[in-house]
């Protein structure tokens, strides 16, 4: 069965921090399956290159940028380059290209003309970046995790107690493409994982389920000790 036909991200740009290899790696990969187009970043120049060297032996086109999420700085520092490219792009590659075109052409036949035929294709590799890029920053959504020592983030174990139901349940919180209620991985885009994510050890939080229902639920403990390799939902 095709992984898209039940979940798919085409048209979509996944931002997927420290993706370079391990689980964000495997993030980004299973990202890619159901349709979107991968960009991520690293802390480091080598370790961005060893990630898109290593998203091309699985056949995916991703753009890799050195920018550490912690850094509010960076971040906008990795924005700003994209930004500059598009401009650059815009006001400078998209005339050139324009100008090769008319020159092409008026060397005569076009049937014959390779010229024209490769100056018509950097013109619209062009255009499809300046769309990549400006698809980018319109719809890119960072995943990453800068939760505190005593704060629920991403991977976390957390024992939640259920008020109405008077009992203790432990879950995960994990990125929606990991999510699997039945085993007690919640995902951080479901009405509990958007409710507890960043919130603090003893906190009683509110679930909004919907409209007319919501429910309680206090944080006994976070267990911290990081990923453990759970498989990743398939779509």
């Amino acid at each position: 069965m095709d992984n898209k036909t039940n979940f798919s991200l085409e048209g979509k740009v996944a931002l997927v921090t420290g993706a370079s290899y391990g689980i964000g790696f495997a993030i980004a990969k299973a990202m890619a399956g159901a349709g979107a187009t991968i960009v991520f970043n690293d802390i480091r120049q080598e370790l961005v290159d060893k990630g898109v060297a290593a998203y091309a032996e699985e056949g995916i086109r991703a753009r890799g940028y050195v920018c550490d999420v912690t850094d509010e700085e960076a971040v906008n520092a990795m924005v700003a380059k994209i930004e500059a490219e598009i401009e650059h792009r815009k006001l400078v590659v998209r005339k050139e290209a324009i100008e090769a075109v008319k020159e092409a052409r008026a060397h005569g036949d076009l049937s014959e003309n390779f010229e024209y035929y490769a100056a018509k294709r950097d013109k619209n590799r062009n255009e499809s970046r300046i769309r990549y890029l400006e698809r980018m920053l319109r719809t890119a959504r960072v995943v990453s995790d800068c939760s505190g020592s005593d704060e629920v983030g991403l991977n976390n174990l957390v024992d939640l107690y259920f008020e109405e139901d008077d009992e203790i349940q432990q879950v995960k919180l994990v990125t929606s493409i990991r999510g699997n209620s039945l085993d007690g991985r919640i995902s951080i885009e479901s009405p509990l994982g958007k409710a507890i994510l960043g919130r603090k050890l003893g906190e009683r939080v509110h679930v909004q389920v919907n409209e007319s229902y919501g429910y309680e639920v206090e944080i006994r403990a976070i267990d911290k000790s990081g990923d453990d390799g759970d498989a990743i939902r398939g779509f």
